[in-house]
């Protein structure tokens, strides 16, 4: 009988892991996201059918006890961003939000997955003068795993836009590591694609961002705005999604603006089921 992979899905976001795991054929068992907005997002697309219990869908991960969780195979986390990117003020973790990746390593000590996969902005290689990624690294080596990270852009897997981001993956000891990261496809999709096949000034397109918008084109900040068919066009949610891998199809039941704010916040979701695939392709050739 084959083997079902299963998943676990922290900091959940709108369920970007979700979806790209899903895609590369394992299944979630417990996800956890504490904002309220996203919460409805994830539910809309991946309780509505059964896919997740809403009992295996928690909020704060810090009131969960890692004995509770379910039993799993690969531990999926986007821990939280903030204390380590250039648009934070770069507290790490003396941010309480830094010190949620502990949560993480809390639970990937007592549960043991046979794999991790975890997410985060380029800013944490050489915050603190890299001493924060050597504690990260050094945590999860201790634990027991192996440990292979890559920055990874989102249009390296056909995504229009840049969107760099480390991508860490591990595996137990006891797993034959065989890991590799998958090399880049070819970009065939781009901001003309994104608009519907028009004319756009960029093939690339900015890195989505969870807030800031109103810039207008020529400001330097400006990273929503195009020009599309001579026209200065503003991305939605439509446009977005397709940045990001979603599918048209995915719904958003909260205002454009939230939506927009989960979207910046989203990983990349093209990237996520690639490396799934090589993580899924390691756990096949171990047993």
């Amino acid at each position: 009988m084959k083997k079902e992979y299963t998943f676990i899905d922290l900091f959940a976001g709108i369920g970007g892991f979700h979806y790209g795991l899903k895609k590369a054929g394992a299944k979630c068992v417990f996800a956890s996201e504490i904002d309220k907005d996203a919460r409805k997002t994830y539910e809309a697309n991946f309780l509505k059918d059964g896919e997740l219990s809403p009992l295996n869908f928690a909020g704060d991960i810090t009131k969960i006890s890692p004995q509770n969780i379910p039993d799993h195979d690969i531990l999926c986390a986007g821990f939280p961003c903030q204390p380590f990117s250039q648009a934070g003020k770069k507290f790490g973790f003396n941010d309480t939000r830094g010190t949620l990746f502990f949560n993480v390593a809390s639970i990937i000590k007592e549960k043991r997955p046979a794999a991790f996969f975890l997410e985060n902005v380029r800013g944490i290689l050489n915050h603190d003068n890299g001493k924060t990624f050597n504690v990260i690294q050094n945590t999860l080596l201790e634990l027991g795993y192996t440990f292979h990270y890559k920055l990874i852009k989102a249009s390296d897997f056909n995504l229009p836009q840049h969107r760099p981001r480390i991508y860490m993956v591990g595996f137990r000891s006891d797993i034959k590591d065989t890991f590799e990261f998958p090399p880049c496809l070819p970009l065939t999709k781009t901001m003309s694609w994104v608009f519907d096949g028009q004319e756009c000034n960029k093939k690339i397109g900015f890195t989505l961002r969870v807030g800031g918008r109103g810039s207008k084109i020529d400001d330097r900040r400006n990273w929503e705005f195009y020009i599309v068919n001579n026209k200065i066009t503003r991305i939605g949610i439509k446009e977005a999604k397709r940045m990001q891998g979603y599918p048209d199809n995915f719904v958003f039941p909260v205002s454009e603006t939230q939506a927009m704010k989960q979207l910046g916040n989203s990983v990349a979701v093209t990237a996520i089921e690639a490396v799934a695939n090589n993580i899924i392709d390691v756990l096949k050739k171990s047993k």
